[in-house]
């Protein structure tokens, strides 16, 4: 069997008709969902994109494998999805983002060579890389914010877009009055981007995978990794005109929430994103552009599927649908995602499994609480093989996918460190306290905040919109107390011992006192004979007896 994981950067669980969205129509999601399962409460474990992804990658959380920020580095002897799955005899593709930090210190001391074989898995996040585009390619007074090559700006430049950048003078782009609408400001977000539609980002990518399958020999994993519905929010026609302002809801915020909030809420609610989201002209711009960017996903989606179908493809290949974290569009006054609030926390996740032992659980919907980790376990063992639980952190979802109910886990974690922030300054924090904890059991999400912060609280079963923070007073302590029972229990896992399994361990034992390592005994009696034939005897001789 292959695997095709499918991810789209910023895509929130509810912005899909299956779930439940009153105006944007995703018939290819549905189709998918149609066919498999939908984890209606999946939570990453942490609310950034590489962060989000290395656990994704991982199946180890962000405090296990230390990349908790864009840009921060996954070091070096990390195991990731590829390591896992070649263990198993199948090949693991990149096509699209990852926004991996090679370790290149680590690497140097190690000797390792990026144009290695070694050296370029450990330089892609362990992926053998069909083609990688981490997709936003700006560019400022002091270069480019990504300096590897583009192949996107490369294929532009081959369809006559002339232009030193064309992802950000044509696909991120409008024109007005024959001036550059760039993309960047969300005033121009409902405008068409300057590009033939089927030049632009998605179908870009999406033609990269259909040239992939067309020529792969299984088994393999191929992570498809989109880049948008992320910003910049504008879209080609006609994807840019099929939604407006009557299409947006109203913002999913109270003004309770502004009321001595907690400390670093307030500080994320009075940034600059946050600012502008907090503006309806924003929104009714912006929503609109955000959807059409999802429905242009969701017709490339079905040109996948066609193909897979067409192919015969969809007989032998697992999809996997999901997001790397939400979008908060104005929700809760604030914008973009980080805090753990559902818009931002919660992600779709659609797995379909082509196999006879999950015909039992299609079309339906699992309530389970899952975490994006346990995908790379669910992977292994699609793939054949044990999950190695020592080192993935994640549990198969396959259980669930044959109709079983396994014992599973009682709470949710994710982590947010936002140590490079403009919030940790304002809070005037040292780095390492600029750190937050989510607990969620199903009903109560508790947020704990390191720097001598009080927590918060919310109830979900009471306060579905999670407005009221509990933690205000001192009525729910018990609540709070049991949720960091919670935590301190995730803490004590055991993360680290990644060079031993389980089972290892136990064939350890006993294994040095039958190689003669017999220490503490006081005749022999203690032990088996057989562990004291070695010892036991007429003496040798001595040089001096020769």
């Amino acid at each position: 069997m292959n695997i095709l994981f499918i991810m789209y950067d910023q895509l929130r669980f509810d912005y899909l008709s299956c779930a439940g969205h009153p105006h944007l129509h995703t018939p290819n999601f549905d189709r998918v969902a149609a066919r498999g399962v939908r984890f209606a409460n999946t939570y990453v474990q942490s609310p950034i994109c590489g962060a989000s992804r290395m656990c994704f990658y991982t199946g180890r959380y962000a405090s296990s494998h230390g990349a908790q920020w864009n840009g921060f580095p996954l070091r070096v002897g990390e195991q990731t999805l590829g390591d896992h799955l070649r263990r198993e005899g199948m090949s693991c593709w990149l096509i699209g983002k990852t926004h991996m930090k090679a370790d290149a210190e680590g690497m140097a001391r190690l000797g390792l060579s990026a144009d290695s074989e070694i050296g370029a898995r450990q330089a892609e996040c362990g992926f053998d890389a069909w083609v990688r585009d981490d997709g936003l390619w700006g560019q400022g007074p002091d270069g480019f914010y990504d300096e590897k090559r583009s192949p996107y700006n490369e294929y532009l430049k081959s369809r006559g877009y002339a232009s030193e950048n064309p992802w950000a003078d044509f696909a991120n782009a409008a024109v007005e009055d024959d001036q550059l609408a760039s993309g960047w400001m969300f005033r121009n977000a409902d405008k068409p981007a300057n590009i033939r539609e089927e030049d632009s980002e998605t179908p870009w990518l999406t033609s990269r995978t259909i040239d992939f399958i067309d020529q792969a020999e299984g088994p393999w994993c191929a992570h498809v990794s989109y880049i948008k519905p992320h910003w910049p929010y504008i879209v080609p026609a006609p994807y840019h005109a099929m939604y407006g302002a009557n299409h947006v809801p109203a913002p999913t915020r109270h003004a309770v929430e502004l009321e001595d909030p907690h400390p670093v809420f307030a500080a994320y609610q009075q940034n600059r994103i946050a600012r502008a989201f907090q503006r309806d002209e924003v929104r009714q711009k912006v929503i609109p552009a955000y959807m059409g960017l999802i429905k242009q996903c969701d017709d490339q989606l079905g040109r996948l599927l066609d193909h897979l179908e067409a192919t015969g493809r969809m007989d032998d290949t697992m999809i996997v649908l999901t997001s790397d974290h939400g979008d908060y569009l104005g929700d809760h006054w604030m914008g973009e995602k980080d805090l753990f609030h559902e818009p931002s926390v919660k992600v779709p996740l659609i797995i379909y499994d082509p196999r006879p032992e999950a015909d039992a659980t299609r079309g339906t919907v699992c309530e389970a609480l899952v975490e994006s980790i346990d995908l790379a376990a669910t992977f292994v063992e699609a793939a054949g093989g044990k999950v190695p639980d020592h080192i993935l952190e994640g549990r198969s979802l396959l259980p669930w996918l044959r109709g079983e109910t396994p014992d599973w886990r009682g709470f949710a974690i994710s982590e947010f460190d936002y140590s490079p922030t403009p919030q940790c300054v304002k809070l005037g924090l040292e780095p390492r306290d600029a750190r937050l904890f989510m607990v969620f059991d199903g009903r109560y999400k508790l947020m704990h905040a390191e720097g001598g912060f009080r927590p918060i609280l919310f109830d979900l079963a009471t306060d579905p919109e999670e407005f009221h923070d509990l933690a205000k007073t001192d009525t729910h302590q018990a609540e709070i107390d049991r949720l960091y029972g919670c935590l301190a229990q995730w803490g004590r896992r055991m993360s680290q011992r990644v060079t031993r399994s389980e089972d290892d361990i136990k064939a350890m034992r006993g294994r040095s006192m039958r190689r003669g390592i017999l220490p503490f005994l006081y005749d022999g009696s203690e032990v088996p004979d057989d562990l004291t034939s070695k010892y036991r005897g007429p003496a040798p001789r001595t040089p001096e007896d020769l």
